[in-house]
């Protein structure tokens, strides 16, 4: 942790309101469960020994002062205990107690320091942490979140629950500065991920680093890191974390769109299991099947520490567009295995197989005439992934840290497509293999603490695309038998090496970094005997700064570089410019972040220049420069519990946050100072809940303002529907439920509205070859049932 001076409680009320006032808005901190009693054995010896033996084992953090347990002995602990009650025992006689200061964050403190916490007598504490971070990403607990040098959020799955979350978008959509629209264009499906950070084009999610669990999700990562076949389903999740900076030396290497790892359901503690249907309906649409998505989890962990769980998401029925049916299965089988102490094994298998028909964009008279109809009856598309990962971990200490995983995808995506002369099938296979390996160790020189993190990545991908074609007027869908205007066969290979020393020296954490990054990339067509291919290595220096205020306030910095390869789909096509050249851009940050348990609050500022950016034309088999763009913004989030201010308003919480972005092109031409396209200046969101027993009640806001389809900046709609202005919109939804507790297996049932007032809103797809215009969700009505057993 760090040093850190205890201030008067009026000094803290004056820093929390004035968090509070320049964050917007704030919300509920809820404490989490009690910990459930699991067994230890902790062999007798030093307590700082032991101590540091059961907060590995149980999964904790805590930090304390080193010269608290200096020549103290511990008669050790065994059996089974729950985290307080063992901490308790280790204890005692010592004089110590263990505080939790926030959830899975332990701090010792004299007895009597502890009985007298409204002392305002300052007290000088130096606190180390018992325990190397090594991943910087892990299971985005809150102390991780808290102490990353950069703009960071997570959401967690009691929330998306609590909101009637069904989708990625909908939970990306909470993060302040992401852009998650619709899926519009050839991903207008389920399957695919369309968002954008900072300004970003969201269209498939292609410069942002995409992982679960920290293994890379795209189809070929460096070859073509799009989500149009995005195999993640929410049921399956426990949560969303977003790294929008100060993570680009770890994970990379497109990463000026932040990091985003969605972290899947861990296995149980305890063997058990649990279910969840969701079933919701649009009135208002010219849909009448409800659309309903179930997740299951079956599993646990037995006393030698052998550990399964079996995981399944699924989804049947159809949008609030015609021609929308969507039928989605994600079966996911994890397992682990605590070899000794010090090592662990673990493992997932995941298929994912889904299709889905896309109802496509409509032209600005057909979508006056009905927005939810579809005017493409031949547009479909369909996918299949599977994927086998194990993990090694070896821990033989607090200070040391080893791990290391392989994985292997192999992913089929395809579809018809109705390219206006021609109807195509285009079936596109990919294989990855790869491993990363990562070495973390912990030294002391004097009072300056270092972790020094060493980390190799090796990726293997190959790809073969391939597309058939008949002609629109003929009204049959093309076959394998077809004759083929596309056959390209790719492959890269890429090794990243990277660097990096977390520095703590007082107040201070300072973590210098590189990563670098070697890619040799090709691409064969198979029609013609041409091969293009590209060979880069490049460096990618980062500094992170963070400063620790006092516990509950800390302040960073940070600057980093990220590099884009050229994908598949840009080699061999000439722009303006010239030659297609990788993607370099550079993020700088400062921000700031407190939470006291009351208040939750965090304000940052950004700034990327972005050079050689690209955007791949369907509609015109092309590549289009818009070269230099300069993305910058602010933005702030704040959470706050009313009960603070007045007892009456106990269950009663709050929440805002804002993202002002203005992302501009800078290359010198006729665009030059316009917004680039699909990026609001403005987007927040506010809520407020209330808890009450087993009932609760939220409402909550969205708000988004206007943006252009083109990078001219065109005002007038197009008769396509594809360019012109898209409007601003804002957007209510209310949600509630009711937990029967474990005397009914837990059951909570919850229902809610989106889009309450039933706004009209669109956004638009350009230049792919569905491109049109999108309306938004109308009102739609939800139920929900979940229970455990």
């Amino acid at each position: 942790m760090f040093a850190s001076p205890s201030r008067p409680r009026s000094a803290l009320t004056s820093v929390r309101c004035a968090v509070l006032a320049f964050a917007l808005g704030s919300t509920a901190v809820i404490a989490a469960p009690a910990e459930p009693a699991r067994q230890y054995a902790v062999p007798a010896g030093t307590l700082g020994a032991a101590l540091g033996q059961f907060a590995a084992a149980a999964g904790i953090t805590l930090s304390y002062n080193a010269a608290q347990t200096k020549g103290m002995s511990s008669p050790g602990l065994k059996g089974s205990f729950g985290v307080d009650a063992g901490l308790a025992q280790l204890l005692a006689g010592s004089g110590l107690v263990a505080t939790q200061t926030s959830p899975g964050v332990y701090t010792l403190r004299a007895k009597a320091a502890s009985a007298s916490a409204d002392s305002t007598a300052p007290a000088e504490t130096t606190l180390a942490t018992v325990s190397v971070v090594g991943d910087w990403l892990a299971d985005a607990n809150a102390l991780t979140v808290f102490e990353h040098a950069g703009a960071r959020d997570v959401i967690r799955r009691d929330e998306l629950d609590a909101l009637g979350a069904t989708t990625m978008r909908e939970a990306l959509n909470r993060m302040p500065g992401v852009v998650a629209p619709e899926n519009n264009g050839t991903g207008s499906h389920d399957m695919a991920l369309n968002f954008g950070i900072r300004g970003l084009n969201p269209r498939l999610a292609s410069r942002s680093t995409v992982l679960m669990d920290g293994i890379p999700v795209p189809f070929a990562p460096y070859g073509q890191p799009q989500l149009s076949f995005a195999p993640v389903s929410l049921g399956n999740m426990d949560a969303v974390d977003v790294v929008r900076g100060g993570g680009a030396v770890r994970y990379g290497p497109q990463n000026v769109g932040g990091i985003v790892n969605f972290v899947t359901r861990a296995i149980p503690k305890h063997v058990g299991s649990q279910i969840e249907v969701h079933s919701e309906i649009s009135p208002a649409s010219s849909v009448d099947s409800p659309k309903t998505t179930t997740s299951l989890m079956v599993g646990g962990t037995n006393e030698q520490g052998l550990g399964g769980a079996l995981l399944y998401s699924g989804v049947r029925g159809s949008d609030w567009r015609e021609h929308s049916d969507t039928t989605i299965d994600d079966v996911m089988l994890k397992g682990s295995y605590r070899i000794d102490p010090v090592q662990t094994l673990s493992g997932t298998l995941q298929y994912y197989e889904g299709r889905a028909d896309m109802p496509g964009g409509l032209s600005t008279a057909d979508y006056a005439k009905d927005p939810f109809q579809s005017t493409r009856p031949y547009d479909s598309f369909w996918g299949r992934r599977t994927l086998a990962s194990v993990s090694y971990a070896y821990k033989p200490d607090t200070t040391r840290e080893f791990t290391a995983t392989g994985f292997y995808t192999t992913t089929l995506r395809s579809g018809y497509l109705d390219q206006g002369k021609n109807l195509t099938l285009s079936p596109r296979e990919y294989w990855v293999r790869g491993v990363e390996t990562h070495y973390s160790q912990v030294f002391s020189l004097g009072e300056v603490r270092h972790e020094i993190g060493v980390g190799y990545r090796f990726i293997s991908e190959a790809s073969h695309e391939l597309r058939y074609w008949r002609p629109a007027s003929s009204g049959a869908l093309p076959e394998t038998s077809s004759p083929v205007d596309r056959d390209t066969r790719g492959a890269t290979t890429a090794n990243a090496f990277y660097v990096d020393d977390r520095i703590d020296v007082g107040n201070w954490t300072i973590t210098p970094g590189i990563r670098y990054e070697m890619i040799r990339s090709h691409q064969d067509n198979v029609r013609t005997g041409k091969r293009d291919a590209g060979n880069y290595n490049v460096p990618l220096p980062a500094l992170n700064v963070l400063y620790h205020v006092n516990e509950a306030w800390n302040v960073y910095a940070n600057t980093e570089g990220s590099f884009g390869t050229v994908q598949y789909s840009q080699m061999g096509k000439a722009v303006a410019s010239g030659s297609v050249e990788p993607e370099k851009a550079r993020t700088w940050e400062i921000g700031t972040r407190y939470n006291d348990g009351i208040v939750q609050a965090e304000i940052g500022a950004f700034l990327i220049n972005f050079d050689n950016q690209y955007e791949s034309n369907q509609i015109t088999d092309s590549v289009t420069a818009r070269g230099k763009t300069r993305h910058q913004g602010i933005e702030t989030a704040a959470r706050y519990q009313l009960a603070a201010l007045d007892a009456r308003l106990k269950g009663l919480s709050s929440y805002a946050n804002y993202a002002y972005v203005d992302a501009t092109i800078r290359e010198a031409g006729a665009n030059y100072g316009n917004q680039v396209p699909f990026s609001p200046k403005h987007k927040g969101l506010v809520g407020v809940d209330y808890q009450t027993g087993g009932w609760r009640i939220g409402f909550n806001g969205q708000v988004q303002s206007g943006m252009y389809a083109d990078n001219a900046n065109t005002e007038q709609e197009s008769a396509r529907g594809n360019n012109g202005r898209i409007p601003g919109y804002m957007i209510w939804g209310i949600g509630g439920g009711y937990d029967f507790g474990p005397a009914l297996a837990n059951l909570e049932l919850s229902f809610g509205i989106k889009n309450l007032f039933d706004h009209r809103y669109y956004t638009r797809s350009f230049d792919d070859n569905n491109a049109g215009k999108y309306v938004g969700e109308p009102r739609t009505v939800y139920l929900q049932a979940a229970a455990s057993f």
